[in-house]
């Protein structure tokens, strides 16, 4: 047995253990840096990246978002480009990070969009 010392990676470790028991679904991952957000749909199965996107490349506003906000914007671009794949189902990995701010208000705008987790 390895023996992981870093907490991050056992956190990794313990999210994709609990996911682990429905492969039949698409695994919804999320990245999370101090500036950027990535979101991908990813089927294990076949080791393939459905789709993904990120919030470099979220379409400019006039007014200035902040990060929780571009975060949901991101979950709808998500939600809207897997419906259009015909995907509706997904295991949500929110990978070593905790449920909270930036990723639980990607999770909620996709939901609100049409993805179920």
């Amino acid at each position: 047995m390895k023996i992981i010392k870093n907490s991050s990676e056992r956190r990794k470790i313990r999210t994709r253990k609990k996911l682990s028991d429905n492969k039949g679904l698409p695994r919804f991952t999320v990245f999370r840096s101090n500036r950027y957000l990535w979101a991908q749909i990813i089927d294990d199965k076949k080791g393939l990246t459905l789709l993904s996107s990120t919030t470099k490349t979220l379409p400019e506003t006039k007014e200035k978002l902040t990060k929780t906000q571009e975060a949901q914007k991101l979950g709808e671009i998500i939600a809207k480009k897997a419906l259009k794949l015909k995907i509706t189902r997904v295991r949500f990995d929110k990978g070593p990070y905790r449920f909270h701010g930036r990723v639980k208000a990607l999770a909620q705008s996709a939901r609100k969009s049409g993805l179920k987790f």
